[in-house]
C-alpha cells in the first residue's frame, strides 16, 4: 500500500483533532483490516499489526498488502469513521454522565407523542418522557426549558439524555444554584418530598449555628425562594428546619398550621397531632397534601384531630371497654343461655352487644 509511510501521521492528526486515544484508533483499524482480509481469503486465524514506527503492515500470513488497493483503503477509512463516532459518543456520554442530577437548559424542538424532545446544543437531544413531566405544565416548540439530567444512556452510536421536570432532586438542584450556603455545604438539605406542580416540603439544617438555614434559603425579601418558585411555575415550597427530635420535626413539618399537642407511638411509628378547629384544615392541607407530605418527610404516620374529635374518640373507647363488665353484672352468660332456655334474650337496645360509635376524626 503506497500510503503506508503517511498512515501514522494521518492517524495522529485525527486523534489530536477529535481528542481520541491514538492507540485505540490504531487497534480499531487493525481489527477492521484483519476482518476484511480473513473474509477475503477465508482464513480464521489471520492476525495483522500496524508497526507504530514505520507504518508497515505485519501479518502472520503471506499477504501482499500493496495489492489490496482501494478495498483495503476503504476498510481503513470505514474503521476510522466508526471509531471517531464511537469516541465522540463516549466524550458526550462522559460529559453528561458527570452532570446527572444537575440543571441543564435547552430549547423545545419537537414532540414525539407524549415525549418532549429538547435541543441541548451541539446536535445533542434531551428526552423529557411523559413520566418526568409535570401535569400542570405546558410546553411549546421554540421555548426555553430548564430540566434536571436524570439519566444518560448509550444507544448504538448515539447518547440518550433523559431529563426530568418532576423529580424531587430538581428542587434540590435549583436550591444549590440559588443558595451558595448549600453549594458550599454550610447548609444541608436533609430531606425533600414533592408533589410536582403543587407542593414541596424541604427540610434543611445548618452546620454553623450562626447561620439561619431557613432564612438563607428564603433570601432577602424572599428573592431566592421566589426565583425557584417562578422556575417551578408557582409550585408552593415549604422550607422547614430539621430536628432530630420527632415531635419538633413533626411540628415543623406541619407548618404553617399551629399544633396544640403531639403524642407519639414509637412502636407503630404513628403520631397523633391535636390542633384547634381553626387549624385543622390548614394542617391537613388541600386534598390532604400538607399532612401527606409531612408524613413522608418525617417518616411518621400522622393523624390529625381536633380536641373535640379526640374527646369523642376517647369517650367511645371508654364505652366499649366498659361493656363487658356491664354484661357480667346482668348475670347473662353463654352457659346461662344454654341451661336456662326460658331466660329472655338481650334487650333490643343492645346494651350487651352495642357497636362502638365511629370516630369523626
Amino acid at each position: 500500500m503506497s500510503q503506508n509511510a503517511d498512515i501514522l501521521r494521518y492517524i495522529d492528526s485525527i486523534a489530536r483533532d477529535k481528542e481520541i486515544d491514538k492507540e485505540a484508533l490504531i487497534v480499531a483499524i487493525e481489527q477492521a483490516v484483519a476482518q476484511a482480509l480473513a473474509k477475503k481469503y477465508g482464513i480464521d486465524d489471520l492476525e495483522i499489526r500496524l508497526d507504530r514506527d514505520s507504518g508497515e503492515w505485519q501479518c502472520n500470513y503471506d499477504v501482499a498488502m500493496e495489492e489490496q488497493g482501494r478495498i483495503l483503503a476503504q476498510t481503513v477509512k470505514q474503521a476510522i469513521i466508526s471509531r471517531v463516532r464511537e469516541a465522540e459518543r463516549d466524550v458526550i456520554y462522559n460529559e453528561f454522565e458527570s452532570k446527572v442530577g444537575e440543571i441543564i437548559a435547552g430549547t423545545v424542538q419537537r414532540f414525539e407523542g407524549d415525549t418532549v424532545i429538547v435541543n441541548l446544543g451541539r446536535n445533542i437531544e434531551g428526552i423529557l418522557p411523559r413520566a418526568e413531566k409535570v401535569r400542570s405544565e405546558n410546553y411549546n416548540v421554540g421555548e426555553r426549558l430548564r430540566a434536571m439530567i436524570l439519566e444518560v444512556k448509550k444507544v448504538g452510536p448515539r447518547v440518550k439524555v433523559i431529563l426530568s421536570r418532576s423529580h424531587r432532586d430538581l428542587v434540590r438542584a435549583l436550591f444549590e444554584l440559588e443558595v451558595p450556603e448549600i453549594s458550599d455545604n454550610t447548609i444541608q438539605i436533609r430531606r425533600i418530598e414533592r408533589e410536582p406542580g403543587y407542593r414541596t416540603k424541604l427540610a434543611v439544617d445548618s452546620a454553623d449555628a450562626k447561620v439561619d438555614c431557613v432564612g438563607a434559603c428564603v433570601g432577602v425579601r424572599g428573592t431566592r425562594i421566589k426565583s425557584i418558585i417562578d422556575e417551578l411555575n408557582g409550585e408552593r415550597i415549604d422550607i422547614i428546619r430539621w430536628n432530630d427530635d420527632p415531635q419538633a420535626l413533626i411540628q415543623n413539618a406541619l407548618k404553617p398550621a399551629e399544633i396544640a399537642s403531639i403524642e407519639l407511638s414509637p412502636q407503630l411509628k404513628k403520631a397523633l397531632v391535636v390542633v384547634d378547629e381553626d387549624q385543622q384544615s390548614l394542617a391537613i392541607g388541600r386534598k390532604g397534601q400538607n399532612v401527606r407530605l409531612a408524613s413522608k418527610l418525617t417518616g411518621w404516620d400522622i393523624d390529625i384531630m381536633t380536641r373535640a374529635e379526640l374527646e369523642r374518640t376517647v369517650q367511645a373507647d371508654d364505652e366499649v371497654a366498659a361493656e363487658p363488665s356491664t354484661a357480667a353484672e346482668g348475670g347473662a352468660t353463654a352457659s346461662d343461655a344454654t341451661t336456662t332456655p326460658d331466660v329472655a334474650p338481650p334487650a333490643a337496645d343492645g346494651s350487651a352487644g352495642a357497636e362502638p360509635s365511629a370516630s369523626q376524626g
